[in-house]
């Protein structure tokens, strides 16, 4: 329902709207409770509906969202009767809190008239990428404080105003995901590979499906000379996908069934050495067998003639 885009479209919306200087020294934050702020002074918002209505022009910062997409969120899909007039109501609210200019309508719907940079939500997104582009480039220094900039706009929960809005608070999280792990990727050039330790375990277990902080952690212990433990995470190995196996034989962690030896017995972690050696204890009369298993083996075995 709402236009929450990657990082790159962002920036190509925050450059067209650069020209819109409306509402100087109001500032709006998204990411955690909604904050509005009046040349740094807070403007109290009343009102659930409100409230609503706000975050949704502000997802679209400086471009017009359509009556039925402000309907549908304000409401929660169950409208009341004479739903335009209640708009209406609310847009004339929204005007009296915030400033009358800034709310502009048309035949299509509402616009909320600022800057995309006056937004938290889109300078993150501007920042995340000039952050991710910088890492690119091989500026890992510019990197890091542009995304460092950019992940301190973080309150908290985003759009905690807006009803159902989980697909976009999911995008959002994977936005914040991302950088975080490009600022990781930026500070491991810089070698600060110990500082990072703690911050990519906690990462680690949030996010256990994730394959880049697996990685990172590693180099992580690697870089900060805690090699067995780096090698302890490389043979547990990054996510798992866990599938059930034919005729329930056993799978590895890699997906494929476990290593055999030469009798079909599973071998402990494919090691060569330890399969040759339990297949020699196996065998009565075996090299690894001990000398008492080996007479008795000697004693059963019948002798040449014997009947």
């Amino acid at each position: 329902m709402w236009g929450c885009e990657a990082p790159s479209a962002l920036i190509r919306h925050n450059r067209g709207m650069q020209g819109d200087t409306a509402g100087v020294g109001m500032s709006f934050a998204v990411l955690g409770p909604l904050d509005v702020r009046r040349d740094g002074q807070p403007v109290e918002v009343g009102g659930r509906r409100l409230r609503a209505l706000l975050t949704l022009l502000l997802l679209d910062a400086g471009r017009t969202v359509s009556t039925e997409a402000l309907v549908a969120g304000v409401w929660d899909d169950r409208p009341p009767s004479g739903v335009g007039n209640a708009l209406q109501a609310l847009v004339s609210r929204l005007r009296a809190t915030v400033d009358r200019g800034l709310v502009v309508g048309g035949p299509s719907g509402y616009r909320l008239a600022v800057s995309p940079d006056q937004v938290d939500l889109h300078r993150f997104a501007r920042l995340a990428g000039e952050g991710a582009a910088a890492l690119a480039a091989g500026d890992p220094g510019r990197a890091a404080g542009l995304l460092r900039e950019a992940l301190g706009l973080w309150r908290g929960a985003p759009l905690t105003h807006l009803p159902d809005a989980e697909v976009e608070v999911a995008r959002l999280e994977g936005l914040r995901i991302a950088a975080a792990e490009d600022r990781i990727e930026a500070e491991l050039a810089l070698g600060g590979h110990a500082d990072l330790i703690p911050e990519l375990r906690l990462l680690v277990a949030a996010h256990p499906l994730r394959e880049r902080p697996h990685g990172q952690l590693m180099r992580a212990l690697y870089g900060a000379g805690r090699r067995v433990e780096a090698l302890a995470g490389r043979l547990r190995g990054g996510p798992v996908r866990v599938r059930r196996p034919a005729r329930g034989r056993p799978l590895a962690r890699s997906g494929r069934a476990p290593p055999r030896d030469a009798e079909g017995r599973a071998t402990r972690g494919g090691n060569p050495a330890v399969t040759r050696g339990d297949a020699q204890r196996a065998r009565p009369g075996g090299a690894g067998a001990r000398p008492g298993a080996r007479a008795v083996a000697a004693r059963r075995a019948p002798r040449a003639g014997a009947t």
